[in-house]
């Protein structure tokens, strides 16, 4: 497979993933808003809250979700006074991606990862570790960031925060269900008819059901997006870069290196080039609960191109 092919797969599965994200939440809305109210149109009422919940969480998000993601994990914006090479290369990928300039941010760390976000290319940013630049050269630290340009590029650093929205909207829906039913708020027997009854009790246990099983199925799919995005940044970069092989090395060495990343943590994790997480690395194996694929399945497809 060419890496435009691996491109086209990619963006054909990712779009998959986030349909089925998006029918979870307006199902789940429906049917709390049903067994809440003992009505359709309190199913109904629920979709349009839980749309409503997601446009707020939205706007939120699209406005500051740059400056809070690089508040929680530590970084500082710098100039191409800080390091001169990797403000080169940071231009030299921009314009080979026909995309602006994004802002450089430094994490003071000596281990080694980057990470790209923002809600489009003119308003994005590219963090790195010092760790990051002390320990690879040129043609690595050049596959890394073709790696987080080709996600400014292809919007995936907004498809990321959409997702993590969707994730917040879920949790907040299950939460919300879960202590109204523990308040004995469910509308039983509202219903005409021993049918209806009957109908309401079902919708409730399922509703009880979906609201401890769901936000672990909606993180298991954020994953699922986050792992698709990663080989299709991986296939980009190499557009970019026309080197595999800086890529896959840098790969290698992130992945073998043994130090933590103190400033990560789970609500961050997805958003690096490699997990940066020490104990939840995954270098050969790879679950459903992993945020990215496998170290040795990312450099073995980067060394077929």
């Amino acid at each position: 497979m060419t890496f435009e092919e691996q491109i086209t797969h990619n963006k054909r599965a990712s779009l998959l993933l986030i349909f089925i994200f998006v029918l979870l939440v307006t199902f789940l809305g429906f049917l709390f808003g049903y067994a809440i109210s003992g009505t359709p149109e309190g199913g109904f009422f629920g979709i349009i809250a839980a749309s409503f919940l997601a446009i707020i969480f939205s706007t939120i998000v699209f406005w500051a979700g740059k400056d809070m993601i690089m508040g929680v994990s530590g970084a500082h914006k710098v100039d191409r006074r800080f390091n001169a090479q990797l403000s080169n290369i940071v231009e030299e990928m921009a314009i080979a991606g026909g995309t602006p300039v994004p802002e450089i941010y430094v994490i003071e760390d000596s281990a080694p990862n980057a990470f790209a976000t923002g809600r489009n290319p003119q308003r994005s940013a590219i963090a790195v570790t010092t760790g990051l630049l002390d320990k690879l050269n040129r043609d690595e630290l050049t596959g890394v960031i073709g790696h987080e340009m080709s996600h400014i590029r292809n919007y995936d650093i907004r498809y990321m925060l959409l997702i993590g929205i969707l994730v917040g909207v879920v949790a907040l829906m299950c939460d919300f269900v879960l202590r109204y039913s523990w308040r004995g708020g469910f509308a039983l027997g509202r219903g005409r008819g021993r049918g209806a009854g009957s109908l309401q009790l079902v919708l409730l246990l399922l509703a009880l059901v979906l609201a401890i099983l769901a936000p672990l199925f909606a993180i298991i799919l954020q994953f699922a997006v986050s792992r698709r995005r990663e080989y299709l940044a991986d296939a980009a970069s190499v557009e970019l870069t026309r080197n595999p092989e800086g890529l896959a090395r840098a790969l290698e060495k992130i992945a073998n290196d043994r130090e933590p990343l103190e400033a990560a943590n789970r609500a961050t994790q997805h958003l690096y080039i490699i997990n940066p997480i020490k104990g939840l690395r995954q270098y050969e194996r790879s679950s459903i609960f992993d945020t990215h694929p496998p170290i040795r399945e990312r450099v073995r497809r980067l060394r077929s191109m």
